[in-house]
């Protein structure tokens, strides 16, 4: 269901879209359709320009609209045949992590992905998109099933981070967290990752390592999310602009520094705006990522996947 949020940047688009409604109550009284028509011409030049020159923090906001499509949007819609497995065989399953079997075109594959909740009741349910331990433990158990049956793995990350509970930490949050990056590290299938909104962390990176990198447009992919970076360095979350910029957390400045490697379009105003859109661009690239990766030997897959995590960070001066 629409929520009706309106983004601060976005009110002289609302404003004008608002104008325009006014004025074709009036259309079978006045002579205005040419006025009207130039109306929507300014504001399709107005949204192409303001989202053009997106800011970071407004990225940042983008990628938490809560319309915008969440895991299981694009596992009924740019997936077929979903069907969805619970539980980590030890402790119980954990709503904030969805994973299962799927087929997209006509390629079986497992599914992992992070679920955040439409409403309060739902995330409550989803804990809001923070895994615990168990969740992690459940992607494991996936990742397992997939190299068992040579099944492709596609991760789909959208979280502002792990779980911080005391719980949480009692029941080995940073041991599940090391423990999949140890087992994606090497797993013998194909591992395809997208950033479809938030990855905010070890909460992210726990099941974002892969062969292919990818990140949504208005999507964003850093160390620790920009207010808590704020709150550590100016004791105050009112510098969380300078901190978006300081962080470089867009994909713009991701590829450019190699962390991913490729940027998927969403269409103009965010996936939000035309998620039918988005569903059919996500399909079409995972399909075209995962035939160049099928054509790869595992022994050079699973050497290129190491390789390229270790040589992140590293510099000449």
């Amino acid at each position: 269901m629409a929520s009706n949020v309106t983004l601060e940047f976005e009110r002289p688009i609302i404003d004008l879209e608002s104008k325009i409604r006014e004025m074709r109550a009036l259309v079978d009284q006045l002579d205005i359709e040419p006025q009207i028509s130039e109306l929507e011409r300014q504001v399709d030049d107005l949204r192409a320009d303001i989202y053009r020159n997106l800011t970071r923090w407004q990225r940042v906001q983008i990628a938490r609209h809560p319309d915008r499509p969440y895991t299981l949007d694009y596992l009924t819609q740019s997936f077929d045949d979903f069907v969805e497995l619970h539980g980590d065989r030890a402790f119980r399953d954990d709503p904030a992590i969805v994973a299962g079997l799927a087929r997209i075109g006509g390629r079986s594959v497992v599914v992992v992905g992070h679920q955040k909740g439409r409403d309060t009741k739902t995330n409550l349910h989803r804990n809001f998109g923070m895994p615990n331990p168990e969740g992690y433990r459940k992607a494991y158990r996936m990742f397992q099933l997939a190299e068992k049956f040579s099944l492709p793995v596609v991760c789909l990350l959208d979280t502002p981070g792990a779980f911080p509970g005391l719980e949480a930490e009692e029941r080995g949050q940073a041991e599940a967290i090391a423990k999949n990056l140890l087992e994606m590290s090497r797993l013998r299938v194909p591992i395809i990752v997208v950033i479809i909104g938030e990855g905010a962390s070890g909460g992210a990176l726990g099941i974002g390592v892969g062969d292919r990198i990818l990140m949504l447009e208005n999507a964003w992919y850093s160390v620790i999310a920009p207010e808590s970076c704020s709150s550590i360095l100016w004791r105050s979350w009112e510098y969380k602009e300078q901190a978006a910029e300081a962080l470089k957390l867009t994909a713009t400045d991701l590829i450019q520094h190699g962390v991913i490697d490729r940027i998927i379009p969403e269409p103009v105003g965010g996936a939000h705006r035309d998620p039918n859109t988005m569903f059919d661009t996500l399909r079409s690239v995972i399909c075209e990522e995962l035939d160049e990766l099928s054509n790869i030997r595992v022994d050079k897959l699973v050497t290129r996947r190491r390789e390229k995590f270790y040589a992140m960070g590293v510099w000449n001066e």
